[in-house]
């Protein structure tokens, strides 16, 4: 009997955190180094282990409502406005996912200033002290040049921290910093290429661990981060995730394996984090270089995946979907026997939702088109007869189902675009107050 699935949420969180790092080299660790700068000022603090941990999760998430590289980049100057719009995005993709609601609202307020205590609280709600924390530990990261030798820059980064004191940071947050700063291991941990390491061995974060609907539902948040990038794709994963399970339940494949297939599905496009949205938007025909650049996602998604335990058929399903039977796919050309039969699934799903789904510039494929297309892919050796023939045979169920889901999705798109929308204005309106 197989083992349950069962994994860390600290190597899920991190996988996140290392996909985000793909947009450039220029952010690589950040969120990890803000993440252990954080953890230990809430140690210095004398905080509770569990909320330590969750000041360190928030940490690694901190800045997964900057959508965009624009975004991701901006955040990293030192002074700048409108850090909640990012902050409150964040807080929007993460505050329903039910073990991070507390960490959500860390993320909500890791810009907002003390302000002499009024940042105590915003609009009435009590801000966390993690959020603070956050605070005080992403600006510190911001200040430090990984091109000089970091010993020699924490007086400089002291400085800097101190003069903002009452007005942009939690007084007794300061002091824990400042209590820090004289212990060199503390500032060689933080540029340390082993961060990850050291935060894993650092807090009880790797003991917590998601079962199988734990996961299924934390990676339907991963997919509302990879598809709200583009309103070109703000609903695909779910499509795909939700035919992938549908074929695989008609096929045969057992309820567990059918949800690892949904959960692959969601996914699947996790590597495309690493893309431009301008490559991703662009209406014309794209360069060859822009072409490679595309190309790379599924070996980005294989990459990151990989990297967490217990993920072997899950990573092999979402990465591989790109693969040909007659070894022409990428990015392994990967052919014949060696593709798993999920893989195949998750071709085909992939296929069928992209050309079925309704995008801002065309409507999706009728039922004729479509299988005439993935029939002639059949032909081509590119795509799997079995598993199409099963689409073919349940065409109009597995379509309710894809279509279900993605209104679903869509329901929830246009709900997290209110929220931004809103948050959007406020901040404009602060702004030119």
């Amino acid at each position: 009997m197989k083992r349950e699935l069962r994994v860390s949420l600290f190597d899920l969180v991190t996988s996140l955190s290392n996909a985000m790092d793909l947009v450039s080299q220029d952010i690589v660790n950040h969120h990890k180094r803000v993440a252990y700068i954080a953890l230990k000022i809430a140690e210095e603090m004398n905080l509770r282990v569990k909320d330590i941990n969750n000041i360190v999760l928030a940490g690694i998430l901190h800045d997964v409502g900057a959508l965009s590289f624009r975004e991701r980049l901006f955040a990293r100057e030192y002074e700048f406005s409108n850090g909640n719009l990012h902050a409150e995005v964040g807080y929007q993709l993460l505050k329903d996912f039910a073990p991070m609601q507390k960490m959500a609202q860390m993320v909500r307020f890791h810009h907002l200033p003390w302000k002499d205590g009024a940042g105590q609280s915003f609009e009435g709600e009590e801000v966390p002290i993690g959020g603070h924390i956050l605070h005080l530990a992403d600006r510190v990261e911001i200040l430090i040049n990984r091109r000089e030798e970091i010993l020699g820059q924490t007086e400089n980064i002291v400085s800097i921290i101190q003069k903002g004191d009452s007005t942009l940071y939690c007084p007794s947050v300061v002091d824990a910093f400042c209590g820090l700063a004289d212990k060199e291991y503390f500032w060689l941990d933080i540029v340390s290429p082993n961060i990850e390491q050291i935060l894993s061995q650092s807090t009880e974060i790797s003991s917590i661990e998601l079962d199988l609907m734990d996961i299924l539902d934390f990676t339907r948040m991963f997919s509302q981060i990879i598809d709200y990038r583009s309103s070109f794709t703000a609903t695909h994963s779910s499509g795909v995730g939700a035919t992938a399970e549908a074929i695989a339940r008609l096929i045969g494949l057992s309820e567990r394996e059918c949800k690892k297939m949904r959960i692959a599905g969601n996914l699947h496009d996790l590597g495309k984090l690493a893309i431009p949205k301008e490559i991703l938007e662009k209406p014309d025909k794209l360069q060859v270089n822009e072409f490679n650049v595309i190309r790379s996602h599924t070996y980005h998604t294989y990459r990151v995946l990989d990297a967490i335990p217990g993920f072997r058929e899950i990573t092999e399903w979402a990465a591989y979907h790109h693969e040909k039977l007659d070894g022409t796919g990428y990015p392994f050309h990967i052919k014949g026997e060696d593709i798993s039969l999920g893989a195949r699934i998750m071709a085909v799903a992939d296929i069928f939702t992209a050309i079925t789904e309704d995008r801002p510039y065309r409507t999706g494929l009728e039922k004729e088109k479509v299988l005439t297309i993935l029939k002639k892919k059949v032909e081509e050796n590119a795509l799997d007869e079995r598993v199409v023939t099963v689409l073919e045979n349940h065409y109009d169920e597995v379509n309710d189902i894809r279509f279900c889901a993605q209104s679903e999705a869509y329901a929830d798109y246009q709900e997290f675009g209110k929220e931004s929308a809103a948050t959007k204005l406020d901040e404009c309106t602060k702004t030119n107050e």
